[in-house]
């Protein structure tokens, strides 16, 4: 090769190395750590009346909240009233409450089924426990009675929905419950519950869960005095002789109890917290663990880990994009379209609320 072409090719490549050296040097000096992950928005204020302890579930665009408790004068605490957000459009309209033989209560769990919503068991201000089942339907702004809950009268379970069915399960009545049962909604009167087996995890009342991909995550909540540490995953389509309706498989635990350090900067165990999906991935915030909560973290199911705000890195909930701080709180509800995610209503230590948020994840905001 000739020389100064040889001279001349060897100062381009140390040139290069040098660019490809500088470079990343650059990035970090320039990297904004003023800047958090995640923005909230503030939507329409619910219509209704301020409540903690409702339940919700989402149908289509359209997310329901209904029953719960309100704080104010009169005697009768407890609600009957159901209000549909209209996520498109960012308003609420009112629908027809839940007739008079279903009563009043909170503390009730709620779930969607194709295009009908179910709302079961509960607490009312003759201070029962509650096992009735009722099925809205919102084409024709009805409601309907359905099998009672089979297994028994309770408050604070958790309920989620995979295809063609719902599940309920744990919750409290005078005892820290750990079973579930399944409610098709189209099987004959009588035979809508079944109980399913499997589950070998703490009991529990107001847990939390979510479903991302036909598979439901669990985790939260109280029992015994103390928060679950535990988590689990059921699965409907792992199905054994023994087990016909699906599995539970107990994942990582959710605080540092073991020597792994994978979750040395845990910080989710709660209570009375609210989940929702977010392109795959889990989202949970707010709730209780002896002082009300704003964090949020976010669950991968392919690692089976969190990330969550320990360090900072994520906007705690209700930080919105114009600097206003919401109130922590516990017993809301959320939304979920598998898309979008809302949190709603709730209660802080004196205080029921009706404000609501969305949560753009992938936005960052510049403290």
């Amino acid at each position: 090769m000739n020389v100064a072409i040889w001279n001349s090719t060897k100062k381009m490549i140390l040139f290069l190395c040098l660019i490809c050296m500088v470079i990343p040097f650059l990035s970090s000096c320039t990297d904004d750590s003023d800047t958090t992950v995640g923005v909230w928005y503030r939507r329409a204020d619910l219509t209704g009346l301020p409540r903690t302890q409702a339940a919700a579930f989402t149908i289509d665009n359209i997310g329901y909240i209904c029953t719960g408790y309100k704080t104010g004068s009169g005697t009768e605490k407890r609600l009957n009233d159901i209000w549909a957000y209209h996520i498109d459009g960012n308003y609420w309209t009112e629908c027809n409450s839940m007739p008079s033989e279903a009563g009043y209560r909170n503390r009730a769990a709620g779930f969607a089924v194709g295009e009908k919503g179910y709302v079961t068991t509960g607490y009312n201000s003759s201070s029962e426990y509650l096992a009735d089942t009722w099925e809205y339907d919102p084409s024709s702004d009805s409601w309907a009675q359905k099998d009672d809950f089979v297994g028994g009268a309770r408050y604070g379970a958790l309920a989620f929905s995979i295809g063609n069915y719902g599940y309920v399960g744990q919750g409290y009545n005078d005892n820290w419950l750990s079973d579930y049962y399944r409610f098709n909604p189209n099987a004959a009167s009588g035979s809508q519950w079944e109980k399913v087996n499997g589950y070998g995890g703490q009991k529990r009342v107001d847990g939390t869960a979510f479903v991302i991909n036909d598979k439901a995550y669990i985790c939260c909540g109280t029992s015994n005095g103390t928060y679950p540490s535990d988590f689990w995953r059921f699965d409907p389509s792992e199905t054994t002789a023994a087990l016909p309706m699906g599995t539970f498989t107990a994942l990582r635990d959710i605080a540092d109890t073991s020597d792994d350090d994978y979750d040395d900067d845990y910080a989710i165990v709660r209570a009375a917290a609210v989940a929702f999906v977010i392109d795959g991935k889990g989202y949970l915030t707010t709730g209780t663990n002896g002082s009300l909560k704003t964090d949020y973290w976010i669950y991968n199911p392919d690692t089976d880990l969190w990330t969550g705000d320990s360090d900072d890195d994520y906007t705690p909930f209700a930080l919105l994009n114009s600097g206003y701080q919401g109130s922590s709180r516990s017993g809301a509800v959320s939304f979920s379209t598998g898309t979008k995610g809302f949190v709603l209503a709730g209660s802080t230590s004196s205080t029921n609320l009706d404000d609501m948020y969305e949560l753009s994840p992938y936005e960052d905001r510049d403290e």
